[in-house]
């Protein structure tokens, strides 16, 4: 196969396949940018790989950074763009199920394909367009399978964190895991444990956010890898549940609050799980009010102190999450209650604390902060209207 017209981005990255082959080596497109072309998807990454080793890269161009020049990676500074080159390589020894021990720089593309951990990512591309395809990637995208180059078995012993990526990929392009694959992600799950959460996490966010989501988390749950993730052992037929769902997350926090919420869990028990999992704290400040939210709504309850306190910010991701998990609630009467709340924030109050301690006489301290508290509730609750005159007899009838 020829691609006829190159993409810009490799067009624009021309210039560096050329000068590496005027010196005699090969170079060629790899990997992602190849397979999401011919897919037609947006590019990302442009990610060139090269039979020169880093050393005569360096000699070949002349601003380099050292970028994982050990694994064989040197970043080339060329036209105000930068460009990841990577030296055809080798792998061996994965002791810790994810990084190899042993790196060998090789000239040959055909050695260095075959270390790729799926068959459509084992894709290359030269300077004319031609691409070279040693495992039937084409193929497979064409089927719209995800199959490991090789023996899965082995693929996934190098790198355990890859069965996460097959099912990510599954959710982000709406392709199947070929069945060798899948079985192999079946039998080598307990793997992930060795991964470090973090890993395992950017993966499951990304499938969760992808427009396919449910059919990449259908597997992560019938080829058990859920069962080696924080919170999930045990749990797969209550995680079943996000299936029955309709639609796409908003964002990441909308993600978490959903698995929460079938989960069934608590304040305390999703705060911890949320650790577990080694969420951002403002992920999981967010998620966590989300839920409590969430609660309200389900339970009819529209106390406008709570909506407040849960964060209006986190309103319109909660209605359309209860929408997507189909909870009944009354979205007409909800609507009327918040548009009820005068403020969003305590900043938007016609108060300081300054005033407050002004009013009162008081230097500042725990009064002046009860006091605001008191106020910013009253006004929540309609109680008292947000005005430096009404709260400041607000204030002093409330001593």
């Amino acid at each position: 196969m020829q691609i006829k017209q190159l993409p810009e981005d490799f067009k624009q990255a021309l210039p560096v396949l050329e000068k590496i082959e005027q010196a005699g080596f090969e170079a060629y497109f790899v990997g992602g940018s190849v397979r999401d072309h011919i897919l037609g998807l947006p590019i990302h990454d442009v990610d060139i790989a090269t039979s020169a080793y880093p050393e005569e890269i360096k000699k070949i161009f002349k601003r380099t950074i050292d970028t994982g020049i050990q694994h064989g990676t040197v970043t080339v500074l060329l036209n105000d763009d930068s460009y990841e080159i990577t030296t055809f390589r080798t792998e061996s020894g994965y002791q810790d199920y994810r990084r190899p021990d042993k790196v060998t720089f090789v000239r040959s593309l055909a050695d260095d394909l075959k270390r790729r951990d799926f068959t459509i990512n084992a894709l290359a591309v030269d300077l004319n367009g031609n691409v070279i395809d040693k495992f039937d990637g084409l193929k497979d995208l064409d089927r719209k399978v995800i199959r490991a180059v090789g023996q899965a078995e082995a693929r996934f012993h190098e790198d355990a964190l890859r069965m996460m990526r097959a099912v990510r990929f599954q959710a982000q392009l709406n392709f199947q895991v070929e069945d060798e694959t899948a079985q192999a992600i079946a039998d080598n799950a307990p793997l992930l444990s060795k991964i470090a959460i973090e890993r395992i996490r950017e993966e499951f966010v990304k499938l969760l956010l992808s427009q396919s989501w449910e059919t990449g988390f259908a597997d992560f749950l019938k080829l058990n890898l859920s069962e080696y993730c924080p919170g999930f052992k045990d749990q797969r037929m209550e995680l079943a549940e996000l299936l029955n769902s309709k639609g796409t997350f908003v964002d990441e926090d909308a993600a978490w609050t959903a698995i929460g919420y079938v989960l069934n869990m608590n304040h305390p028990e999703f705060n911890k799980f949320l650790r577990d999992w080694k969420v951002s704290n403002k992920t999981r400040e967010t998620s966590v009010n989300s839920l409590d939210m969430l609660h309200l709504f389900e339970n009819q309850d529209y106390d406008l102190w709570n909506i407040y306190k849960f964060g209006l910010n986190n309103f319109e991701r909660v209605v359309k999450l209860c929408q997507m998990l189909k909870i009944e609630f009354d979205y007409s009467a909800l609507e009327q209650r918040v548009a009820q709340i005068s403020i969003k924030s305590s900043h938007d109050l016609a108060i300081t604390g300054k005033d407050i301690s002004e009013i009162l006489g008081v230097k500042p301290g725990p009064i002046i902060g009860k006091s605001m508290s008191q106020i910013e509730r009253a006004v929540v609750e309609g109680n008292v209207y947000n005005n430096f005159d009404e709260l400041r007899h607000y204030l002093l009838s409330n001593q």
